[in-house]
């Protein structure tokens, strides 16, 4: 993959916990092109930060198979709202790194670069949201792990929003014509995919019919296009070359792939 600078060091937070109300079945364990979308998720980040990885659920809730490493913790406040599990998360990070990108489960479209652009935009700031697709997007941003503390006070006042957060930090807000403009985003990510989220069965359904990433396949008989979501998609073990960030040796089949990504059979 042409660069979007290498992964940033910050640690990568999933939220799982939610109540899937409208989805109707636990979203994390939905699949994506023959992996869970949690895995996925968590996987995405990976390729995004190198400091720890972690995963917010719901008390007792089972998760699917997740990256070596990843950490699981419970939301201590369920039904709140999304703020005491992005406390949860920021507080188990915050000796390690300085910063954190928050996603929640269900984003299948999430892109590495994305979320890298929105940890370097925290720069003199406390959170970087964008804003985008008509929306606030406090489940796909940045932010700095000195806020749990904040955070535990909103929690214990029963505020679990995150606007309540945002009412009292420095907040930068990307809207969506700086996003666009961006040069990696516009290379990687031109229509902001990564912030398309699934709440219901439609919306699922609608976003599995997307294209796959368009990624590059080097072999003897030189570089051809194809489309994957998965390494397993490719029908055979691959591994990377080039710029891409995925681990040395042969991907798992569930390993994310990404627009931009350049692999080779074998």
């Amino acid at each position: 993959m042409r660069g979007y600078g290498g992964r940033r060091t910050a640690a990568g937070i999933v939220l799982a916990g939610g109540r899937s109300s409208r989805m109707g079945v636990p979203k994390a364990d939905l699949d994506w092109h023959g992996a869970a979308l949690l895995t996925r998720t968590v996987a995405v980040l990976s390729r995004a930060v190198d400091g720890p990885l972690v995963v917010v659920r719901a008390a007792g809730q089972p998760l699917p198979e997740l990256p070596g490493g990843t950490e699981v913790l419970d939301d201590p406040v369920p039904n709140l709202g999304p703020l005491p599990a992005i406390g949860t998360g920021l507080a188990a990070v915050a000796n390690r790194v300085d910063v954190a990108f928050v996603a929640s489960t269900d984003l299948p479209l999430l892109h590495p670069a994305f979320a890298a652009r929105m940890l370097d935009r925290l720069a003199g700031h406390d959170v970087a949201l964008p804003v985008a697709h008509g929306h606030h997007q406090p489940l796909a941003a940045g932010y700095r792990a000195a806020l749990a503390p904040v955070i535990a006070e909103l929690t214990d006042a029963g505020e679990g929003r995150p606007p309540s957060l945002f009412a009292r930090v420095g907040v930068c807000r990307i809207d969506e014509a700086s996003l666009r403009s961006d040069p990696v985003l516009a290379r990687l990510d031109p229509g902001l995919d990564s912030l398309v989220n699934v709440n219901t069965a439609e919306e699922y359904a609608a976003a599995l019919r997307r294209p796959a990433p368009a990624v590059k396949l080097h072999g003897a008989g030189g570089t051809t296009a194809a489309r994957a979501a998965t390494a397993g998609g490719l029908g055979g073990p691959v591994v990377a070359v080039g710029e891409t960030v995925a681990p040395a040796g042969p991907l798992p089949a569930w390993f994310p792939l990404v627009t931009g990504d350049e692999l080779r059979i074998g």
